[in-house]
């Protein structure tokens, strides 16, 4: 089984890490600006397969290719893909629905559920620390999401309340993934669950095609992309595909524990590109709900970092808190 070797050069992995959070914000502003044509389980497949062969490439330069077919706990990797494709069909859905910087922040509960999935699934005991986090980071989802289900504005059956509905439930679906990872990780090697995740979802999501078709359902109906929009996907499975290498290539250089608080930077780059790109500025609620689920990210990241729990192999192959996948 070939083996990473590792280094401590910090300033590396922070700059990896800040260019492959970057690189996921440009893959989500792709994906929205071809969210008006092409429906979210055809996103899915453009984004999964064009990133298979950069991540085959890559795995085989590393000479990981061969651990990466050999699965030990197939069923495990089958669960991860279901839900991370999942997750990521949702959230390009909800893409078409919100704001970038609403999606990110949302993205940001994330760490939360997975300390309660932790807690009800793998037996991990959460003190006063981490369950002030949850409490703190879950009330921010509330104040973010609290003006979308405002009853004033009749909300209920709108885009945008729906879009922060879906993001939620991915946030919950991408907490499940976290949960199974951490169960993979301890028969599996990276580079196994970084091949099988990309092969499930290019898999899964093409299913939509022939379902879409029989069940003539509008938003599983493929479509013919037009020219910008065909450009848009395959530059999001692209770009979507090295951001994912370079996430995991920081770990080479700098503990998970070092590089996480770093993911929330995935802040400022949607705000700025949703500012540039589609003219959105994110509301008071959600800078405040946002700061306030940082603040409990941050404390689980220190709690974990005391507990000396190290989630670099998890970190390699789930994206960053509040990234699209």
């Amino acid at each position: 089984m070939a083996q990473t070797m590792t280094q401590n050069r910090p300033s590396t992995a922070i700059a990896l890490r800040l260019a492959a959070i970057f690189l996921f914000m440009v893959m989500a502003a792709l994906i929205k600006a071809s969210s008006d044509t092409v429906p979210a389980g055809q996103a899915v497949f453009f984004r999964s397969f064009f990133a298979f062969p950069i991540i085959i490439l890559w795995l085989w330069q590393r000479d990981d290719l061969k651990t990466g077919l050999v699965p030990v706990n197939l069923m495990g990797h089958i669960w991860r893909g279901l839900f991370g494709t999942l997750a990521m069909g949702l959230t390009f859905g909800g893409l078409g629905l919100l704001p970038l910087p609403e999606v990110t922040a949302i993205g940001y509960a994330t760490p939360m559920f997975t300390v309660v999935f932790a807690a009800l699934f793998l037996g991990e005991r959460v003190r006063l620390v981490r369950l002030t986090a949850v409490v703190l980071g879950l009330l921010g989802v509330m104040v973010m999401v609290a003006p979308r289900l405002s009853a004033d504005q009749s909300s209920l059956g709108t885009a945008a309340t729906i879009g922060a509905l879906i993001i939620l439930v991915a946030s919950v679906l991408r907490a499940l993934v976290q949960i199974h990872v951490r169960r993979l990780v301890k028969t599996e090697h990276t580079a196994a669950i970084v091949f099988y995740f990309s092969l499930t979802a290019t898999c899964l999501s093409f299913l939509t095609l022939p379902i879409g078709a029989i069940l003539d359902l509008p938003a599983l109906r493929w479509v013919i992309p037009g020219q910008n929009a065909l450009i848009f996907l395959i530059l999001a499975g692209l770009i979507g595909g090295i951001a994912q290498i370079l996430v995991t290539s920081s770990l080479r250089f700098a503990g998970a524990s070092v590089l996480a608080p770093f993911d929330y930077s995935s802040m400022i780059f949607a705000s700025a590109i949703g500012w540039v790109v589609f003219a959105e500025v994110p509301t008071t609620p959600i800078l405040i709900g946002a700061a306030l689920v940082i603040a409990g990210g941050v404390l689980i990241i220190v709690r974990e970092r005391q507990l000396g729990l190290d989630r670099s192999k998890s970190k390699a192959s789930v994206p960053p808190a509040g990234t699209p996948g």
